[in-house]
């Protein structure tokens, strides 16, 4: 990303991981830190940065490259902060509630856009991106040309600026006063 940028390429991420691997030797490695990191620079890239969601979108997997100026999903894709197998085993200690636990999540593109998390979806032909791959392809350049014409119109401080915003934005909090 560094290079793209020193470049002054776009950088575009494809987004499919069913996630960062919750174990602990993942952590000993250094797995969290990457990420954070990743959060750390995407955030403050001066070019262009397009995320898609083409697939599986969980965790800090799609969260590390999913720091964009546009987020996008295909519209039979999914996002979400945990996987809906993970979400059942933590709440309900068997992977058996996972079909409830995704309802729960509300992971779908159709959520991700009303929630305002993603900016974009990318409409899929009939039968789904994979029956028709070069369909797909056709419909996300004409959507990625389109998003980079929108961004490059844009200065990187204000790129930036707005990308910090956006991240900054989501969820939600409570302040407790003492």
């Amino acid at each position: 990303m560094k290079m793209a940028e020193k470049f002054n390429r776009p950088i575009i991420t494809f987004i499919d991981t069913p996630g960062a691997f919750p174990g602990l030797e993942a952590e000993e490695r250094g797995q969290g830190e990457a990420i954070a990191r990743n959060l750390f620079e995407m955030i403050n890239l001066k070019v262009p940065v397009i995320c898609v969601i083409i697939g599986e979108g969980a965790s800090g997997g799609a969260l590390g490259i999913g720091i964009g100026d546009k987020v996008a999903m295909l519209e039979n894709t999914w996002y979400t902060v945990i996987s809906p197998e993970n979400c059942s085993t933590i709440l309900w200690r068997s992977w058996d509630y996972k079909v409830k636990a995704a309802e729960q999540l509300r992971l779908t593109s159709t959520d991700m856009k009303n929630f305002e998390l993603v900016d974009d979806v990318v409409a899929e032909p009939v039968g789904g991106a994979h029956a028709k791959p070069e369909d797909m392809a056709a419909t996300l350049k004409t959507y990625l040309l389109g998003a980079l014409a929108e961004l490059n119109k844009k200065d990187a401080e204000t790129r930036i600026e707005q990308r910090i915003e956006k991240f900054s934005k989501m969820g939600f909090y409570d302040e407790v006063s003492e």
